[in-house]
């Protein structure tokens, strides 16, 4: 495996990226680690944490399409891992433009650099929505993208943007599809962390349509142990899908959550489906764990559990984005019983 030594993570300060700049300080080829990060809604300095610890370790308070810095920032760096991203279904469909601008044109900023440059090794991370619904079977990475809402469409066109730089130049450039994550520090606007911030205040979650819609949930934890399996290993100019072995539908999902929160189904609502909301998505991930040897380790039950515990135990960075921040929490259960299985296709 090639070494990284110097690592430019843009979105680090944010779920996924944070993760990943902890794990990767710790890898003893790496000597220098900086983060990139604009610092918006989803983006909190606090997510690094113990990080600031490490020597290693420069936070840079900017945007992907200020081509200036990130020019002078891939100058110093010898790989890429490029999180950076508007990444919330809803939001997109009332900024569409900013999603675009972000995704697409970052990307592009990003790339540009890093040709100039020589970067060894540019990991793009992307998501599983870009593939669109599928009924029955699971998305290759060979299988077209056919996004249905304007998020998905703006990471598809990123991802083609970052790949076209490895065909048209043969920059190094690999690019991640991973399936919904979880874990500690997510923004509640997120399904599990805004149905377990509701439920540890008795207050009701909604469900849309009769929560029939399935996803694939994937420990944070082992979406970043793959990245970095591409980051040192994947082949220039291929994709790479991440998955996490837990397909759920939202009821499945919910019961969990109600099990683990102690709470009823008299919590729950249920309300008109979204638009464009997706009914499955599924992708096959033989790809990583033949050719780099990536098998996911978090169980998802006992992983669920300790995602629900770090809200519990962590109000003040969530309970702010709520009304009544200081409404007493109940217990969070130390085990997690299955559900019932009757929407898992």
């Amino acid at each position: 495996m090639d070494k990284v030594q110097k690592v430019l993570v843009t979105g680090g300060a944010g779920f996924i990226g944070s993760h990943f700049v902890k794990r990767i300080l710790q890898a003893g080829d790496v000597t220098h680690v900086t983060v990139l990060d604009a610092l918006t809604y989803a983006g909190h300095i606090e997510n690094l944490g113990e990080a600031f610890l490490s020597p290693k370790l420069r936070f840079v308070h900017g945007n992907v399409i200020d081509g200036d810095l990130v020019d002078q920032l891939v100058s110093e760096h010898t790989a890429i891992v490029h999180f950076a991203a508007e990444s919330h279904v809803d939001r997109s469909f009332f900024a569409a433009g900013t999603f675009l601008t972000t995704n697409v044109l970052g990307t592009q900023t990003l790339a540009d650099a890093a040709m100039r440059h020589g970067i060894q090794r540019f990991v793009h991370v992307s998501t599983d929505e870009v593939y669109g619904p599928l009924l029955e079977g699971s998305a290759t990475e060979d299988d077209p993208v056919r996004p249905t809402v304007p998020y998905a469409a703006s990471k598809a066109a990123s991802d083609l943007v970052a790949l076209s730089y490895f065909h048209t130049y043969g920059m190094p450039v690999c690019v991640t599809r991973s399936s919904n994550n979880y874990g500690p520090y997510q923004h509640p606007e997120k399904i599990i962390p805004l149905f377990v911030t509701r439920l540890l205040r008795g207050e009701p979650v909604t469900l849309h349509g009769r929560g029939q819609h399935v996803r694939n949930w994937l420990h944070v934890e082992d979406n970043c142990s793959a990245i970095e399996l591409v980051l040192r290993g994947g082949a220039p100019g291929e994709i790479y899908n991440i998955g996490g072995g837990t397909d759920l539908s939202g009821r499945d999902l919910t019961s969990e959550l109600l099990r683990i929160c102690d709470a009823s189904w008299d919590s729950v609502t249920y309300i008109p489906d979204r638009p464009s909301n997706d009914l499955r998505y599924s992708m096959d991930w033989t790809k990583i764990a033949d050719h780099l040897g990536y098998q996911p380790t978090h169980d998802f039950a006992t992983g669920l559990v300790e995602t629900a515990a770090w809200y519990r135990r962590n109000p003040d960075r969530w309970a702010p984005l709520s009304r009544n921040p200081h409404a007493p929490l109940p217990a969070v259960r130390a085990t997690a019983a299955r559900p019932e299985r009757d929407h898992v296709h």
